[in-house]
């Protein structure tokens, strides 16, 4: 009886034991065609493309943010001068410490609307003279909106490309290696397949987020830029209803 207890016993251990290697032993069980054996397996062609690759990734994720931040710090600054009037409208704005957008315009109109007088004032009158300074700040301020956008807009439609690339060179070096081995067996075909085929799920990768973060940020730069024109737009009254001298 003891002894059936006892063999009963160390069989149920036994089968612990078991149990409990067994999710070590798939953890030591690595993926033998990932973008490990890729980047192992890969010439400096595809490492290069790979790197590349990465690269527009991190460049994409860093203009977007960097101008989401700003779209959003316009957006606010926007809708507090929004709120005022007059000659509190005229200072706020030039005070504003927006690297050249809502301070640059108020500040190109408040100096307009000072260099209007003597042979100047007889020539131009101060509507035209003060709406042209405030048209060239409103330019100027629309091209700064675009900047980085084309880094996005480039990444969006080149990435799948370069994946591309990375999979045809792959794909040709892996024919290469089989036509040499003599034999085109199924395990022989997959891990090097596979492999290229990672370039064009990394380019997809990188261009899909590229294409939907451009056509999102265009469409941010343009609610900012209106808000940017309607405030000029009060800038431009307030200047000529409190003329500074």
């Amino acid at each position: 009886m003891t002894f059936r207890i006892s063999s009963k016993v160390s069989r149920a251990v036994a089968t612990v034991a078991g149990l409990v290697a067994m999710p070590a032993a798939f953890a030591d069980t690595s993926n033998p065609y990932g973008i490990d054996a890729l980047w192992a397996n890969g010439d400096i062609v595809a490492r290069s493309t790979l790197c590349i690759l990465l690269i527009m990734s991190a460049a994409t994720w860093y203009v977007g943010i960097v101008k989401l931040l700003e779209q959003r710090r316009l957006i606010k600054q926007g809708h507090e001068l929004l709120a005022l009037q007059g000659l509190e409208l005229q200072q706020h704005a030039a005070n504003e410490d927006d690297e050249g957008m809502y301070s640059h315009i108020a500040k190109s109109g408040v100096e307009a609307a000072r260099e209007h007088k003597g042979e100047l004032s007889a020539r131009v009158d101060l509507n035209t003279w003060v709406g042209m300074a405030i048209g060239d700040a409103l330019d100027s301020a629309s091209h700064h909106m675009q900047g980085g956008l084309s880094v996005i807009a480039t990444v969006g439609s080149t990435a799948p490309f370069v994946g591309l690339f990375g999979t045809v060179w792959g794909i040709y070096h892996a024919l290469t290696a089989i036509g040499i081995a003599g034999q085109a067996s199924i395990d022989k075909v997959a891990g090097p397949v596979g492999e290229s085929l990672i370039m064009t799920a990394i380019g997809l990768a990188v261009a899909v987020p590229a294409v939907l973060g451009y056509n999102w940020l265009v469409r941010r730069n343009k609610l900012v830029l209106d808000q940017v024109r309607v405030v000029a737009g009060r800038l431009h009254a307030s200047l000529l209803n409190n003329p500074v001298r």
